[in-house]
Formats: structure tokens, C-alpha cells, sequence
């Protein structure tokens, strides 16, 4: 089952950084009336629980992601972040026991990184005042790991990479939360923010050692498909014509006032 996982995680993500570049060129043709498309990018403030140390390590991220309609204004929200890190900073003397990893030189810090391409599939629904809340499975892919030294002095800045992808397992599944705000009345960049709780170990001879990040996100949709172009007009001639409607009803009710108060005028004389 686990090998059948991993061919299917190799498929959505094969070539993906290509198919970035061609989705910049082709993204009108991506968004339909009930599907959007767009570019995701922020940053991920991440840890691993079950470590001594409890410093975050921050990376930036960046992907696509899809919004698809299921009914009204519930929607999918999916994607891939084909470059994202996870991990945690700082290691301590007894974490780097435990990762069998050659301490260089004591002065500098050490750090766990994963880089894993990571595919939400949350379920969203949007406000009407273009809020919008989130929740639901998000899993990773590992396709790269390794214990990064970096130490700086006044003349040098070193950095020494040392490997360790065999010690990690190499799908990650959790639940992810969130909450955001659409732009331009519900028509620009969406800004959000996620939190991420993994319930996979990090590492293979380390119970408890789970992965969990804070995400702030921002989506650039790419391109509007002729079909939301028609419905967000037809929504404004609608809007329009009902304004109209109350325009001239109200000018009517005037009108017969008018005339009702005039009519009594009349008969009273």
C-alpha cells in the first residue's frame, strides 16, 4: 500500500516545476466558471515535536494550488508546494547524537531540513464578505533531507551538509486549518494562514517526533476563464437592473402619492 502512495505522489508531482512555468502561460485557459487556478507563495514557520530543541525553521514556499466549486460556496482547495522545508533549528548536542550527525565546530548552529512536495485537500467555504474558513488531510511527499551546519565569523561563513533522507519516513499526512481574506471585493489575491499538525513520525527510530508548521500564504489567481468573466458580469447587470427596478418603483409610489394628495385636493373643493 505504501509503494502504491509514493508512485501516486511522484505522479502529481513529476516535472511540476515545469508545469508552473507553462501554467503562468496558460492560466486563463486552467480557470473555468467552476474551477480557479492560480500560483501559491509564503513563508512556513515549522517545527518537529519529540526533539530537545524547540526552535522553528523558516522557509519560504511555493506552488499552485486549485479552487474547486463542489456546491454554492463550499469549495476544494488543492494543490501542490513543490518547494517547501520542514524541520526544526538549533539541534541540540543530545539531538545530534541521536541523528548521528559530526559536530564541526560547536560555535555554529545545526539544523533539520526536509524538503517534500506538499498536496492539501481541504474543504473551504467562503463568506459572502470574502472571508473564508478551511480544514481537512494535507500530505507530503519527502524527496530530500539532511542536518545543515552553518557557521559565521568575521572573514567566513561556512555551511556543511550532511544527509540523513534514509532516516526519515518518507510520507507525512496530517490535518491542516485555516482561515483567509479575499482582495478586491472577492476578485484579487487571497491572503490566508494555515497550522499544520502531522500524525506521521519524522524519523524512523523516533516515536512521537511529529512535523507541525504555521503557514501565511498568499494566492495569485492566473488569468479569468471567459465563463467567470460572463458570470461575474452577468452578476453586475443583474445588481444593476435590480437597482433600476427599485429606482423606478420608488418614482412610481412618488408618482401615485402625488396623485392620490391632489385627487383629495380636488374633491374638497
Amino acid at each position: 500500500m505504501k509503494k502504491y502512495i509514493v508512485v501516486i505522489f511522484l505522479l502529481l508531482s513529476i516535472s511540476v516545476k515545469s508545469q508552473i512555468l507553462i501554467s503562468l502561460l496558460l492560466g486563463d485557459k486552467l480557470n473555468t466558471g467552476n474551477i480557479e487556478f492560480g500560483l501559491d507563495a509564503g513563508y512556513n514557520w515549522a517545527s518537529i515535536s519529540g526533539m530537545e530543541t524547540n526552535k522553528g525553521l523558516g522557509s519560504f514556499n511555493l506552488g499552485f494550488y486549485f479552487d474547486i466549486r463542489i456546491k454554492n460556496q463550499w469549495f476544494l482547495d488543492t494543490g501542490v508546494l513543490v518547494k517547501s522545508t520542514q524541520g526544526v533549528n538549533k539541534l541540540t548536542t543530545n539531538d545530534l547524537d541521536f541523528l548521528q550527525v559530526d559536530i564541526f565546530d560547536e560555535e555554529g548552529t545545526y539544523s533539520q531540513n526536509i524538503s517534500s512536495f506538499i498536496i492539501p485537500a481541504l474543504i473551504k467555504y467562503k463568506f459572502k464578505n470574502h472571508m473564508y474558513v478551511e480544514a481537512g488531510p494535507q500530505f507530503a511527499l519527502m524527496y530530500k533531507s539532511w542536518v545543515e551546519f552553518n557557521s559565521r565569523s568575521d572573514e567566513v561563513k561556512s555551511t556543511i551538509r550532511q544527509y540523513n533522507k534514509d532516516a526519515i519516513n518518507k510520507i507525512d499526512a496530517g490535518i491542516s486549518v485555516g482561515m483567509g481574506y479575499r482582495l478586491l471585493k472577492g476578485t484579487g489575491w487571497t491572503l490566508g494562514a494555515n497550522y499544520y499538525y502531522g500524525f506521521v513520525n519524522v524519523y524512523k527510530d523516533r516515536s512521537g517526533t511529529k512535523n507541525s508548521g504555521f503557514f501565511i500564504n498568499m494566492n495569485f489567481p492566473i488569468g479569468v476563464g471567459e465563463k467567470q468573466k460572463l458570470e461575474k458580469q452577468e452578476q453586475k447587470d443583474l445588481k444593476a437592473e435590480k437597482k433600476k427596478r427599485k429606482k423606478e418603483a420608488r418614482k412610481k409610489a412618488k408618482e401615485e402619492k402625488n396623485q392620490q394628495k391632489n385627487s383629495t385636493k380636488d374633491y374638497r373643493l
